[in-house]
């Protein structure tokens, strides 16, 4: 999975929803469980991986990355059911 381009959606034991890009996904997600990757996770593992979207190019990650993380809560779940099941979600819906 190295060399990806990945926005993903980490659910906290405490139900919070976490948005994170990388590019090594594997690597990314062993950080958040040793307690080494963003501020916000430490101590709030374990978690499960809700969505993975990969893109071809770091910009257009980079760029759903900034969509999600304005997305409201409702907006979020929705987007998550929608990547699961394999659909579009509008992400720009309010």
């Amino acid at each position: 999975m190295e060399n990806e381009h990945v926005v993903y959606v980490l659910r906290c034991k405490d139900q919070t929803l976490y948005t994170g890009y990388t590019n090594n996904l594997e690597a990314r997600l062993r950080k958040h469980e040793e307690g080494k990757g963003a501020k916000y996770t430490r101590g709030r593992g374990p978690f499960i991986l809700e969505a993975v979207k990969t893109f071809e190019t770091k910009k257009e990650a980079m760029q759903q990355e900034y969509r999600v993380k304005r997305m409201s809560r409702s907006q979020k779940e929705a987007w998550i059911i929608g990547e699961s099941e394999g659909s579009m979600v509008d992400e720009n819906t309010k």
